[in-house]
């Protein structure tokens, strides 16, 4: 008799004890695997059918088990031909499961795709023939030689953590493809993480043209069935390099050689959901791990990531120049404050702006970003804005019970009827809304073809990839669009970038409001002039000089972090602590309250002098469907420290039937 343990996608931190499948006529023994790690199986669970995962297989019952053997159900039936989870899978979901306080089942299910049985699937659609791809021989420059060169001869002893560091268009995609292509000629896997498949269209077309159907393309819009497919394709060696958004740094590729991820700073990498994983922390395990490289780049990396690469702990590759004959735009800011407000959301200069281009036939984009639309406290005669005095990050304006608000540490004033700094009277709340905007832009350029790109402006699959697709070819003359427009898309004809309003994401109660906002707007002017030297940013605010604003305008990337840095490690933040997020959100507010409350005693009367316990207060954003939502912030040194308190409540606490905890070790965004 063989007994299984099997992690089920259920909210407990166990696995669980089943007998092996019955033998019968319809499933003779001889059909069983030899040895049934990593096999789905089918099993009952309570008077539910559910499908887990074999992580350890026992010749008798396992001494863990706490029932006696009379209780142990048989699983009924195993669901493939071949294991679907590797070992080395299996290890880092026990990584995950420690780490991000998340339940083992939970782990492993979000790895492994989800579909019955395998769907024929083909993403590749070839331009060309296939044989020329290999074939093709494109110049590097010295630095982009030198960048392969660094990150192939890493020492396979030791960790080997790189970084390409350079302007948008300085040709970090083609280092990124070159050393793959090496990698691949050595006989080994690569995973390539782009931080949205929807939004790297070109990014996915120079990896399939490079390297045809070895590819396989990992992402969202794939029924599970497809994904099984693509998983099948990996494990065979079918396909060598893997190609995907977050979820693809699970990819189980054999003989992995080198992880490579795209526009590393971007948010997107790190999951909304439990498990709450960060791709990039996963990358750096599976690389030290299997002692392989693994290649970051971006023009604009992470705070973490830079301060990695001034402690060397990330070995730096620096490109200086645009390759396609471009040069970096002129980027203006135009002063809000200085300007009569009629109302209007574009102003004279960026209105005479469009009109030249229009005239040129040359096309411009309108970086609006919603998300960052609440109502911010600014005196408009000396900039005063209101910020908290505990946690210096900006403080929300809540109408309702007319007062302003930390969302940290739950501090409130009332709105004061003066600036607090100069006196002034002419004191109030900022915000512009994006239908507004768009329905002004087509009232001063009625002969513009204009086109938005936003959550609510794509109603279809493959909507997206039209609308950009018909921009590039020049259907349109004005591109509407919100961070969904700022990534890694590249524009032939696009002169000009209008950013309608920098200080949406500077005023968000969040302490990386500042990086966030400097890492938008340089990344949103990057789309300007790729193939010609007169591409233009203007950028409109009411904050020019906010070092996130004023150091994006001059093109100071470097400035910026080392400006940065200095206030985080002033004000204790990141990346010179460690932060680990607990958000109680019921429907019913006085439950979710109770609850953080509670929490908060029992975490107070544990934690010792290496943790401090930030709130309970709200959340910034108090209610999300329906449910109401406060926060508990543990900050520390040891990010051990913070996790064996996360874990004593989170294990070891009976939180009410109506209330979620949810758990976040390093939080990207704290609403």
């Amino acid at each position: 008799m063989r007994y299984l343990n099997v992690a089920l996608n259920v909210p407990l931190n166990q696995t669980f004890t089943y007998k092996d499948v019955e033998a019968s006529a319809k499933n003779p023994e001889s059909s069983f695997p030899e040895d049934p790690f990593g096999f789905r199986v089918e099993v009952r669970f309570g008077n539910r059918k559910l499908t887990g995962f074999v992580t350890e297989v026992y010749d008798q019952l396992p001494e863990s088990c706490t029932v006696s053997e009379d209780k142990i159900r048989h699983a009924l039936r195993y669901m493939d031909k071949e294991p679907l989870l590797t070992h080395e899978l299996y290890e880092l979901a026990l990584f995950m499961s420690k780490y991000y306080i998340a339940p083992i089942g939970e782990c492993v299910n979000i790895m492994i795709p989800s579909g019955k049985r395998e769907s024929e699937y083909s993403t590749l659609p070839l331009e060309e023939d296939e044989s020329a791809f290999s074939k093709k021989n494109v110049e590097l420059s010295e630095e982009q030689k030198a960048a392969v060169e660094g990150i192939i001869s890493s020492s396979t002893d030791q960790t080997s953590f790189h970084y390409l560091y350079g302007m948008t268009g300085s040709g970090k995609t083609e280092v990124f493809l070159t050393a793959a292509e090496k990698v691949l000629s050595q006989g080994k896997g690569v995973i390539y993480l782009v931080p949205e498949i929807g939004l790297t269209p070109q990014v996915m077309e120079a990896v399939i043209n490079r390297f045809g159907n070895t590819a396989a393309i990992l992402h969202s819009e794939l029924t599970p069935s497809q994904k099984l497919n693509q998983w099948h394709r990996i494990l065979s060696k079918e396909a060598r390099v893997v190609i995907g958004a977050r979820s693809a740094v699970f990819a189980p590729v054999p003989d992995l050689g080198l992880i490579i991820i795209d526009e590393e700073h971007d948010s997107s990498y790190k999951s909304g959901s439990s498990p709450r994983y960060h791709a990039r922390q996963l990358a750096m395990i599976r690389s030290k791990r299997n002692k392989i490289p693994l290649v970051m780049g971006s023009a604009t990396p992470s705070l973490e990531a830079y301060n990695s690469m001034l402690q060397g702990q990330i070995k730096k590759h620096v490109l200086t120049r645009r390759l396609a004959g471009g040069a970096v735009p002129q980027i203006k800011c135009i002063n809000l404050s200085q300007i009569q407000n009629d109302g209007s959301c574009i102003s004279p200069k960026l209105r005479e702006e469009i009109e030249s281009s229009l005239k040129e036939k040359k096309q411009t984009i309108l970086f609006l970003n919603r998300r960052g639309f609440n109502h911010f406290f600014r005196c408009a005669d000396c900039g005063y804005e209101m910020k908290c005095k505990n946690c210096s990050v900006s403080m929300t304006y809540h109408k309702s019970e007319n007062r302003l608000r930390c969302h940290y540490c739950g501090y409130s004033v009332s709105p004061p009827t003066q600036c607090p700094q100069c006196g002034s009277m002419d004191i109030g709340y900022s915000g512009f809304g994006t239908e507004y905007i768009e329905a002004e832009v087509k009232a001063k350029f009625p002969n513009a073809r204009v086109i938005r790109i936003d959550t609510d402006s794509i109603s279809h699959k493959g909507e997206l990839q039209e609308k950009i697709d018909a921009f590039r070819k020049g259907e349109y003359d004005i591109l509407l669009g919100t961070q969904m427009v700022a990534k890694g898309l590249n524009f032939p004809n696009l002169k000009l970038v209008g950013v309608i309003l920098a200080d949406t994401t500077l005023h968000l109660p969040d302490f990386r409001s500042s990086e966030r906002t400097f890492s938008l707007i340089t990344q949103v002017a990057g789309r300007a002039g790729r193939f010609f030297p007169d591409g233009k940013v203007l950028i409109q605010t009411y904050s020019p000089e906010t070092d996130a604003i004023k150091f994006s305008v001059s093109g100071n990337t470097d400035g910026f972090y080392k400006r940065e840095l200095e206030l985080r490690k002033l004000l204790n933040f990141p990346p010179y602590t460690r932060l680990l997020r607990l958000v109680f959100r019921s429907k019913n507010k006085n439950a979710a309250t109770q609850a953080a409350i509670s929490a908060g005693n029992i975490i107070k009367k544990y934690a010792g002098a290496s943790v401090e316990v930030l709130g309970p207060a709200e959340c910034p954003l108090e209610t999300v469907n329906q449910n109401h939502r406060y926060q508990i912030l543990l900050r520390g040194k040891n990010i051990k420290d913070l996790q064996s308190l996360a874990e004593r409540l989170v294990w070891g606490y009976k939180c009410p039937k109506e209330v979620y905890i949810e758990t976040d070790t390093d939080p990207q965004s704290l609403l």
